[in-house]
């Protein structure tokens, strides 16, 4: 274990000490050979474990860390892909969902970020363009990008609003890696540009679900939506997901309060600046912490039951990355402020839509 990181305080809510004690619980579930599960036993998936990795980075458990990410590189496939769950070393779920391998570019620029370490950062960098350039491939004419792919090889033509806002941020961090180790990928910034058009101008292009509070702060979270917009995203929907002193919802029609999304939707507010609504929500929801150190997934109301009887690794991992933006603490706490990132191209809509929408002369 390598502790020359600290991790912060943020007063009033949650210590350093705590925090510490969610990163032990994290690196206590995982596996010997590096994966990060959602709990011991349980399957681990390629987004998940990154987002555990990246936690124990701002805990300066390095190690354990750098164990992970070399998980992520012995386990990926040649076309960049790893499957949806693998249950200790044996592929339960072998189709691959685009969004889960694009995460890799942001748990390695997050981690450069922490440690300057450039050879740690070389190193990933193949792993992570092969990983890019799946997601780049998958890219659909009108900018979305497909979800899935099966086992079969054959790709799902539907897309989702809360994995492609997401690969907003994993593409726009595969950029400032491929800009620092001197292999520039300007498809990719078209590519960036082109799918957070699509998820800030034209939601209905997605499957709907709408349901989720995902679909409704990711397109801020991952950085399509920003500034004005972004505040009337969220102020649309806000009475919908959020309750009153316990957090957010996972679903907007379900008594269900979950401890990763309100701590995502932290991460969210801290991104458009609103500070005051984030300290609330981190206050909220830390009545689902344990006595381990772990944060339970979540709490159903009025009946007063926590569920399921869980403490996922990336329920932990989430609070300890919105505990660092909220501190200003380690040196990666505004990555998801979009902070060093490589601007987004500005598109022009009508010329952009409109040729999607007009077929090609014959």
């Amino acid at each position: 274990m390598t502790t020359g990181l600290e991790l912060p305080d943020v007063p009033g809510i949650v210590t350093a000490a705590q925090l510490r004690q969610t990163a032990e619980h994290i690196a206590s579930e995982q596996q010997p050979d590096g994966l990060i599960p959602w709990f011991a036993g349980h399957h681990g998936d390629p987004w998940d474990h990154v987002e555990g990795a990246m936690a124990l980075s701002v805990a300066g458990m390095l190690d354990e860390a750098r164990a992970a990410f070399a998980w992520s590189v012995e386990h990926q496939g040649l076309d960049g892909s790893w499957p949806m769950e693998t249950v200790g070393s044996l592929v339960r779920e072998a189709s691959v969902d685009v969004n889960q391998c694009g995460y890799i570019a942001v748990g390695v620029w997050h981690h450069w970020l922490l440690t300057r370490d450039d050879r740690h950062a070389r190193s990933l960098w193949p792993t992570v363009r092969r990983a890019v350039e799946l997601v780049v491939e998958l890219q659909q004419p009108g900018g979305a990008i497909s979800w899935s792919r099966g086992a079969d090889g054959v790709v799902n033509p539907d897309a989702l609003l809360t994995g492609s806002a997401c690969m907003v941020l994993s593409l726009r961090c595969a950029l400032a890696l491929a800009e620092h180790v001197g292999d520039p990928q300007p498809e990719w910034e078209l590519a960036a540009a082109r799918l957070a058009h699509t998820v800030a101008a034209h939601p209905d292009t997605f499957l709907d679900q709408s349901r989720y509070s995902m679909d409704w702060y990711y397109p801020v979270l991952g950085g399509a939506v920003r500034g004005r917009e972004g505040a009337e995203l969220l102020a649309a929907r806000w009475d919908e997901f959020v309750v009153p002193g316990r957090g957010a919802r996972c679903v907007a029609d379900r008594p269900w309060v979950t401890a990763a999304e309100t701590a995502e939707l932290v991460l969210a507010l801290d991104a458009l600046g609103d500070r005051d609504r984030a300290i609330t929500l981190m206050r909220d929801i830390q009545f689902l912490r344990a006595d381990s150190g772990g944060y339970w997934t979540g709490w159903v109301f009025p009946e007063d039951v926590r569920w399921p009887g869980e403490q996922a690794t990336w329920s932990g991992a989430a609070m300890i990355l919105a505990a660092d933006a909220l501190a200003e603490h380690s040196a990666a706490h505004a990555l998801f402020r979009g902070s060093g990132l490589p601007r987004l191209l500005e598109l022009d809509c009508d010329r952009h839509c409109h040729a999607l929408a007009t077929p090609e002369p014959r």
